[in-house]
């Protein structure tokens, strides 16, 4: 009977380009701008009922606070741990598109101009970082490239 030594996934060949990539990814400006420009988006997002002064509408203030936190701690990680934190920019995009529809749906009466405006600008901006975030993970061709990418290209190669 021949038993098979097996390596731990995390020297698997496709695992490890898999985390190459990320790492170069991460290391771009263009991440780090993206994550600069996220987390500056959160703490907005979590303090503009107090700067724009809508802090009397609690719902309001309170789904603005929890939403910019979460938002930040989402895509706050993206320069330090790409690889985990690149799939949760979806999460956070759909965080910014709550932010845009938050004033008319959540209870009481919070639909102001200076919340409406500022719920629409920050939300858009959540959700165009996050898309970014989310579409970093692409090369320079606009094709996605995953784990089997290496072993695709080398069949063709035969």
């Amino acid at each position: 009977m021949a038993s098979t030594h097996r390596a731990p996934i995390e020297e698997h060949p496709d695992l490890m380009e898999l985390r190459a990539r990320h790492d170069r990814a991460a290391a771009t400006p263009r991440a780090q701008m993206i994550e600069a420009l996220a987390v500056l988006t959160g703490l907005y997002l979590a303090a503009s009922p107090w700067i724009v002064g809508f802090s009397g509408f609690t719902t309001l203030a309170v789904t603005n606070l929890i939403a910019g936190i979460a938002y930040t701690l989402l895509l706050g990680g993206l320069g330090n741990s790409y690889e985990r934190t690149h799939s949760m920019a979806w999460a956070a995009a759909a965080i910014g598109i709550w932010t845009c529809v938050a004033p008319w749906v959540v209870a009481g009466d919070v639909a102001r101009t200076r919340s409406i405006t500022s719920n629409l600008i920050a939300g858009v901006i959540a959700t165009l970082l996050a898309l970014a975030a989310a579409s970093a993970a692409r090369d320079r061709t606009g094709n996605r490239r995953g784990p089997g990418a290496r072993d695709r290209s080398m069949a063709g190669d035969r």
